[in-house]
């Protein structure tokens, strides 16, 4: 991590391929350094409702916008499909670029987009919201939904750069906010350190920075990487029941508590343990999570055999007296007992 003035960089250490974060206020001026040479097209990938004043200004370049639906409905190929002819309508090549602005579902859509076009054009990401900073623009994981999962196809798929503009957080609804929060409590576990005392701005780059060294280590998931999905399989499960109406970040949250009395169950950790991601989950994302109601105990279960981390099993990332590990073959019984005792506790 290197201070540059009122900037914090972050780099990406993937050799040939590194690149940076910068993370701080106006970091969208950096977005023409991030470009790659040779590059004369950008097309710039966002949504209604983001401010023009992120978009990046891109004097030299034959420059086109792309405006994709709000929600998770359009996180579809679908989606790749329309983005893909607009961008052989606009001529671009693969000495070209996109430029990804706005939140996570932005950044792995135009993530994607960019990885199929010409099977791999040059991406670069503006990200607007918390969640985007310190997870969905970095380390290059891109997809989009299908029915049966949340992010069941897509690619891994590097980007030039990313800006994190902390000016856009003034400008977050609070909800958007706080799903950035329940992403920000999940590094406290990994990292085993507490940061909450930290500027945003700083407590932004440690995240990203602990992401960065995660993705340096292991850049396709084959090991250390995983522990990044801490919270998640409980999470997706719930986005695909509720059909989204639960968004991202308020999913994790729910499902970093859970996971803590998984756990328990199996004897990983001690209940002193699940206080404390109470504790903190409390601290960082806010003491009012709730598990959504109707949910069906056997969908549930199912959706979860499902996720991406699965092989032969249910798998789970969860914490031990170690720290994080992933465990693979959880016990259907297991996943019930603690499903009861976190519906109880929350309730």
């Amino acid at each position: 991590m290197v201070v540059m003035g009122d900037m914090i960089d972050v780099p990406v250490e993937l050799g040939d391929r590194s690149y940076l974060v910068a993370v701080g206020h106006g970091a969208r001026s950096r977005v023409a350094s991030m470009l790659p040479s040779g590059a004369k097209r950008v097309a710039i990938v966002t949504q209604e409702g983001i401010p023009s004043e992120y978009l990046p200004h891109l004097d030299g370049y034959a420059v086109t916008h792309h405006i994709i639906g709000n929600g998770e409905a359009h996180k579809s190929l679908s989606t790749i499909e329309k983005l893909c002819s607009e961008f052989a309508q606009a001529g671009l090549t693969r000495a070209d670029v996109v430029v990804g602005v706005g939140g996570g579902m932005v950044t792995d859509v135009a993530g994607f987009a960019a990885a199929s076009y010409h099977r791999g054009i040059a991406v670069v990401h503006v990200a607007t919201t918390l969640l985007a900073m310190i997870d969905a623009a970095i380390g290059g994981k891109t997809g989009v939904n299908i029915a049966e999962g949340k992010n069941l196809v897509g690619a891994f798929w590097q980007p030039h750069g990313v800006a994190c503009e902390m000016d856009a957080l003034a400008t977050l609804p609070e909800r958007e906010m706080r799903c950035g929060l329940g992403e920000m409590a999940k590094y406290h576990f990994i990292a085993r350190e507490d940061f909450t005392a930290l500027p945003l701005v700083d407590r932004v780059a440690r995240c990203a920075e602990i992401k960065a060294n995660i993705v340096s280590a292991d850049e396709r998931e084959g090991g250390v990487r995983a522990l990044l999905n801490y919270g998640h399989t409980l999470a997706h499960a719930i986005e695909i029941e509720t059909n989204f109406a639960m968004a991202h970040g308020e999913a994790v949250a729910i499902g970093l508590l859970y996971a803590a009395h998984l756990a328990h169950v199996m004897g990983r950790i001690d209940s002193a343990r699940v206080d404390e991601h109470y504790r903190v989950v409390n601290e960082v994302y806010g003491s009012d999570l709730v598990m959504p109601a109707g949910l069906d105990e056997s969908r549930l279960i199912a959706a979860m055999g499902r996720d991406k981390k699965a092989l032969e099993s249910i798998t789970f990332v969860l914490d031990s007296v170690n720290g994080l590990e992933v465990v693979p073959g959880v016990l259907e019984a297991d996943i019930r007992t603690a499903l009861t005792a976190f519906s109880q506790r929350l309730s």
